[in-house]
């Protein structure tokens, strides 16, 4: 048996770590259950006696609730198995977390208040998975270059989270394992990692977790695992392989940032817990990124949270504009420096071999 908690720190703080997330449903339309691809997801949730039910129509129905927040209560409670849609192959680019984005599946199981798929997404916020995974994994040759070239597959999802219903994350760690110039990106907040330590990588996948100081992912990040149980999953990946780890490149995205009462003292107790957490040498990032919104995310936060205690007060906000004409609130320009300035000296002091990839 693996022995992968010899040498895990303490680290000391609470450690929520959430059972997997089970749906209540589990819908499958015919076109996912005539994929090879479907048909194993099929036999995964079989074996966790989740209910199923086959569709006779490959659309969707009957998820809406009779409220907003009903309709966000009954979806977050459904997996539907479908087929990606032809839109799902022509990939954009996603500066600056990576070259390209695709899509494995789309929501989440999570419940953060400040969820950025907030807005973003179409319909009921149903966690959808994708049976033509085969497909959607050969069709990203044709964006690969002879210059290392970069996937994010977690803009629309935590692949983490629905790894248990899916497997889709691992086929697509070994899928790029055997790329030459691909290279995959993932992020999560939870921590079952056991089932990826022995995967053939071939240090072409960098494993992130999202961090985030106590005040933030203790009251904005329902359902997920606890900061100090993401660090130590995320300290089981970049472990050499000869100490029972994954020997993974490894990332922290330290995200949405906020500038929360006594701000400083409680990232620093952060920094703490992950220099205890990554005490060794293993190639490491950091992306670091403030809390923002827009008009749209915030209608849609407020009707799934309306309770939420989450500042989105424009009066207190600058405004930033896209190209598009888009619109995002954002910290003004003092603060923006005063949180930039503390976290890039904290990484610089703690991990000097550390890269930043972006602030934003």
């Amino acid at each position: 048996m693996r022995n992968t908690t010899a040498d895990k720190p303490e680290l000391g703080l609470e450690t929520r770590s959430p059972k997997l997330w089970m749906p209540e449903r589990v819908l499958f339309t015919p076109a996912a259950l005539a994929e090879p691809w479907g048909k194993k997801i099929l036999e995964r949730v079989k074996s966790l006696n989740l209910p199923i039910e086959e569709l006779r129509q490959n659309r969707l129905t009957g998820l809406r609730g009779d409220s907003e927040r009903e309709t966000y209560d009954k979806s977050k409670r459904t997996l539907a198995v479908v087929n990606a849609p032809p839109s799902a192959f022509k990939l954009s680019p996603i500066p600056p977390s990576a070259d390209w984005q695709f899509h494995l599946a789309e929501g989440c199981p999570a419940h953060c208040q400040y969820c950025y798929l907030a807005g973003s997404l179409s319909g009921p916020p149903v966690i959808r998975v994708f049976a033509n995974l085969p497909q959607i994994l050969a069709n990203l040759a044709a964006y690969e270059t002879s210059q290392a070239t970069s996937f994010e597959v977690s803009c629309y999802t935590d692949p983490l989270g629905i790894e248990h219903l899916t497997g889709s994350l691992a086929e697509c760690i070994r899928y790029f394992g055997t790329r030459e110039s691909g290279h995959l990106r993932w992020v999560s907040k939870f921590d079952a990692v056991d089932d990826l330590l022995d995967l053939p990588h071939n240090g072409h996948t960098r494993c992130r977790l999202s961090v985030n100081a106590a005040p933030v992912s203790g009251r904005f990040e329902g359902g997920t695992a606890s900061v100090t149980s993401r660090l130590r999953a995320l300290r089981q990946l970049a472990l050499p392989r000869s100490q029972g780890g994954g020997g993974y490149p490894v990332g922290l995205v330290i995200a949405p940032i906020m500038p929360v009462e006594d701000w400083e003292e409680h990232y620093t107790r952060l920094f703490d817990q992950i220099s205890e957490a990554i005490a060794f040498d293993c190639d490491l990032t950091f992306e670091l990124i403030s809390h923002r919104f827009t008009p749209g995310s915030k209608e849609v936060l407020q009707t799934w949270y309306p309770h939420t205690k989450l500042d989105m007060d424009e009066s207190k906000r600058s405004v930033k504009r896209n190209k598009f004409g888009g619109t995002k609130y954002v910290y003004d320009t003092d603060t923006m420096k005063r949180l930039r300035r503390f976290f890039e000296s904290e990484i610089a002091r703690r991990f000097p071999q550390a890269r930043v990839l972006y602030w934003t």
